[in-house]
């Protein structure tokens, strides 16, 4: 039942258990370590274990022959796990090799503990320095409360001295074949990312033009709409190079430095949504040299923005500073005004400052009602009364909404923009709803439309992970039934029932 894994680490002898276990139903976990110690007799100092589903002896001695034999003379893990007749069962039904999860704690509060207890840093200093009560700390921690709002995340991860991504847990193990895909791509991009700066020319044969400007379409009006990070990232690598060949055409200079500006900006949203570390900005450093190449205030003002959109969350002073002066720039589309107010007005609500977010949202949704069609299809942003309207969910999510958001939404008719928009929509009315229990079942069926619309953006959104979590947390194993426990597995916070 227990595989060896080597007879000593850094903090003990390590062993792994050799198959993968979910609570039945109607019983709380997870299993406590101390639990599966008794049960194979192990010595107690077994302490912890971890998402590799190891667990790890403790330092004080390693198990001797007399450990193993009260190991053989108890019950088998399995017998007092799976079998119900059995004294002191636990009430946990083995997975078959197709639902391999882990079932440690997947949520960002596991995270917070381990960083703050390698930093040395009690609950209550923690605490202080993100603005929040030692109790609330706790019940994040231990994942009674989930993370919800960016507002939270990005102070303790400040008042922790680390990215927010260091506590979100991306890049996450793929749960499906096309997150693994799309995992299995990240090299090929982040390869054609740093290979070559705009003016430089890949050894390549230059492709017909038609071909390129094809996949160039396929790119961003099927699958960055749709949230397809899979076939992205296996059409990227090829399509920068291309265009990068194109681009020392003189006759075909100005359409390829458009369409590098627009792949790099779906690299960016691709490493951005899939937890790719630095690759974000990077590749809106390479936006900005193809703007400068261009020349044109469209072009710098909307690359601009897009520095605004992607700045660390840690950081949101800056990222105002940056949205509010990409809306005064001269000779920039009605498109990027507007989207720099609604960034101005989602990093107003990070802050807390409701007051300055209703101005930027008033002057976004006076844009709005300048362009003629209700949804811009320029550069694929969406903007628009409806995108408007959507960012006024979020905003007001991050407001402190919570299931009020309900009343924003029911003025959106969200079918007009892109799948990716409307799951987005979708996961912030969800998670809007799931803060009040008596409308948990309405926030789950928002979160699954969302998973219809667009399944890899979803699975790779850690708030929809958290309030999934939080879910599995809080409520009994049946609550939510089949459709809590499959979105469970396939977001990667729990195996499937």
């Amino acid at each position: 039942m227990l595989d060896k894994l080597s007879d000593t680490n850094t903090y003990g002898p390590r062993v792994r258990f050799s198959c993968v276990y979910r609570p039945a139903r109607g019983v709380r976990w997870p299993l406590r370590v101390r639990d599966e110690g008794h049960c194979l007799g192990l010595p107690q100092s077994v302490k912890s274990y971890d998402s590799g589903l190891m667990i790890t002896m403790g330092t004080f001695r390693a198990p001797t022959v007399a450990d193993t034999r009260r190991r053989a003379a108890s019950l088998t893990l399995r017998e007092v796990l799976f079998r119900p007749s059995a004294k002191g069962y636990l009430g946990w039904e083995e997975l078959s090799d197709e639902g391999q999860v882990a079932v440690d704690e997947t949520h960002v509060g596991r995270r917070v503990r381990e960083i703050r207890s390698f930093r040395g840093m009690s609950l209550t200093a923690t605490a202080q320095l993100a603005g929040m009560a030692p109790s609330y700390l706790s019940m994040i921690e231990r994942g009674l409360r989930p993370v919800n709002q960016r507002a939270t995340l990005e102070a303790l991860a400040n008042a922790l001295r680390v990215s927010p991504a260091e506590l979100t847990g991306k890049p996450y193990a793929p749960t499906d074949a096309a997150s693994e895909e799309a995992h299995g791509h990240i090299f090929e991009v982040e390869d054609a990312m740093t290979a070559w700066r705009i003016g430089e020319v890949p050894d390549a044969p230059a492709r017909p033009w038609q071909q390129v400007s094809a996949e160039l379409d396929l790119l961003n009006l099927t699958l960055r709409p749709n949230a397809d990070y899979a076939a992205q990232g296996a059409l990227m690598p090829s399509l920068i190079r291309d265009l990068l060949v194109a681009a020392s055409d003189p006759k075909r200079r100005t359409a390829a430095l458009v369409g590098l500006i627009a792949t790099y900006k779906a690299v960016a949203y691709f490493a951005h949504d899939l937890g790719v570390a630095g690759l974000p900005v990077l590749a809106v450093e390479r936006m900005r040299e193809a703007a400068e190449e261009l020349d044109d205030p469209v072009w710098l003002s909307y690359a601009a923005y897009q520095r605004a959109q992607l700045i660390s969350g840690t950081n949101r002073s800056r990222q105002y500073d940056l949205a509010v002066q990409t809306a005064q720039v001269p000779g920039a589309r009605v498109e990027v005004h507007g989207l720099a107010h609604l960034t101005a007005a989602l990093a107003c609500a990070s802050r807390g400052d409701a007051d300055a977010a209703q101005t930027h949202l008033t002057e976004a949704t006076a844009l709005a009602d300048r362009i003629e069609p209700d949804v811009s299809p320029w550069m694929q942003t969406n903007f628009g009364r409806t995108n408007v309207g959507i960012w006024k969910v979020s905003i007001g999510l991050e407001l402190g909404a919570g299931a009020k958001v309900r009343e924003i939404a029911s003025t959106v008719r969200p079918g007009g923009v892109s799948k990716s928009r409307q799951a987005q929509f979708w996961i912030d009315v969800g998670r809007g709803l799931l803060t009040e229990r008596k409308h948990r079942d309405q926030g789950l069926a928002a979160l699954l439309e969302a998973e219809k619309l667009a399944p890899q953006k979803v699975r790779n959104n850690v708030f929809v992970r958290e309030s999934v979590a939080g879910l599995l947390a809080q409520a009994r194993r049946e609550a939510g039934g089949r459709d809590l426990r499959g979105l469970a597995y396939r977001v990667g916070v729990a195996p499937s029932g």
